[in-house]
């Protein structure tokens, strides 16, 4: 049986130094055993957290072996009763710590030792299975429901999940051969997911081998992903990196991310149920980021995005050896618009293609989608480009009768490999411009010679100044 997410909302962060062992009795909150941490801030420190335990208090075992999904859970429902008297955090030290999914809470942060591992179960049993998605309307790898997240969090406020470099690891073998031998019954499990929350810090981790998408920020706003490592064989399938969906004021910085698909893919839900669902993903700000993905592409914008994508800006990107660098993702069905992007300061390092927007992606839940339901793709912008070792600098396939406008590139230096493709602009149904662009574009993006500079906003989103 399916149970159910409900909802509260999140924001937070902090960092500790030392602990003291102390004996706590405050305002009606039982007397517990809790650490009191000296604190500091760091880049983005919001506040502190005035109690803590650790793993072991609730009787964590980190030989690798032993199941800890109890003593997780014990201690974060512990904790979660200081959420009104300062907020808590739960240390895990250094260890191989076995766990099942689960469920975190508000005002509460889960800090890991750099000498600390957090194994996902490889025992089904410890993972329940929840419901689809509304704005997907069934899961990803099968109809229906889908495994619940190694680390999972609905109707969260202030939640933070960091670290000293510490590790997650799905162990996503098992899963990864399930997928393709065609045995899952539901949609495979991702590391993190956090469901309609504000306030979301997710930093200073090493994530590896998940089982599918390793970082879910889902219907939720003031989301912060800083100085994530994200490691998967680059063969396996769909562990895409970072993935915002249906999220309000997200930054995503300084990660380094190898990936079996896309390393950030941008999503807002599936078609008629995106439509329905009705909740974009907006202000999304992604900077400082190096990804390795040779199947897939640095920077994906849908093919999920039928409730909307807007104002997204991409800087100081670097891409190696992978398939895209900016890729958008659409068909028929999906609805909507993929508007009012800006990306600046790309390095590229051996791509099989530059710049790639397909209008015939397909991929549908069902087949209830609606063939009217038409994407605007629209005000698209791309400049201080440097490529290298490039197989074919653009594909650009619009819809037919239904273009792609608004298209901007400039200043743009693309080397090509000893092998390139004859054609290296094939441009179909699009319109736009160009300015200082080598190989010279296709006819459909006006070349304006050097009078063009493609626009880049220069005010900050809020999320910035978390």
């Amino acid at each position: 049986m399916w149970t159910t997410p409900g909802r509260k909302q999140a924001f937070g962060n902090i960092v500790l130094l030392g602990m003291v062992m102390v004996l706590i009795n405050t305002n009606g909150v039982a007397s517990r055993k809790v650490r009191v941490l000296d604190s500091f801030d760091d880049s983005a420190a919001g506040c502190s957290r005035k109690y803590s335990a650790s793993l072991t208090d609730f009787g964590g075992v980190g030989d690798g072996v032993t199941s800890n999904t109890k003593a997780f859970q014990a201690a974060i429902d512990n904790l979660s009763l200081y959420a009104s008297y300062g907020g808590s955090l739960l240390f895990v030290p250094p260890g191989k710590w076995l766990t099942g999914s689960f469920n975190l809470t508000s005002h509460f942060t889960l800090y890991l030792h750099k000498d600390a591992t957090i194994l996902a179960s490889q025992d089904e049993s410890e993972w329940a299975v929840i419901n689809p998605l509304p704005s997907y309307g069934r899961g990803r790898d099968a109809d229906g429901g889908r495994y619940i997240s190694l680390i999972f969090g609905t109707n969260l406020t202030d939640v933070v999940i960091t670290g000293d470099n510490g590790t997650f690891d799905g162990q996503g073998a098992t899963w990864w051969d399930k997928f393709h031998k065609g045995e899952l019954k539901y949609t495979r499990p991702y590391l993190i997911e956090i469901m309609y929350s504000q306030g979301v810090q997710i930093s200073n981790l090493t994530l590896m081998n998940s089982p599918s998408w390793n970082v879910h920020p889902v219907y939720s706003s003031n989301v912060v992903v800083q100085g994530i490592t994200i490691l998967a064989p680059v063969t396996s399938p769909n562990t895409d990196g970072i993935n915002p969906d249906s999220c309000t004021n997200t930054r995503i910085e300084d990660c380094y991310i190898v990936s079996g698909d896309d390393c950030i893919a941008v999503k807002s839900g599936w078609d008629e149920y995106g439509i329905k669902f009705g909740m974009p993903t907006k202000q999304l700000l992604i900077r400082r980021l190096t990804c390795i993905s040779p199947f897939s592409a640095v920077i994906a914008l849908g093919s999920e995005m039928s409730g909307g994508i807007e104002d997204v800006r991409a800087e100081d990107i670097t891409g190696i050896n992978s398939e895209s660098a900016v890729r958008i993702k659409t068909a028929v069905g999906r609805g909507n618009y993929v508007k009012d992007i800006y990306v600046r300061r790309m390095t590229m390092k051996t791509m099989k293609m530059l710049f790639w927007m397909a209008g015939n992606y397909g991929s549908h839940p069902d087949n209830d989608y609606d063939p009217n339901a038409i994407p605007v793709i629209q005000n698209i912008n791309f400049r201080d480009v440097v490529a290298e070792n490039v197989t074919m600098a653009a594909r650009l396939e619009g819809i037919p009768g239904h273009p792609f406008t608004g298209i901007c590139i400039s200043n743009a230096t693309i080397e090509l490999t000893k092998k390139p493709k004859k054609i290296q602009w094939n441009c179909t149904e699009i319109a736009g411009v160009s300015s200082d662009v080598t190989p010279k574009p296709c006819n459909l993006l006006k070349d304006l010679g050097s009078q063009n500079t493609c626009n880049f906003p220069e005010d900050d989103f809020p999320i910035v100044k978390f």
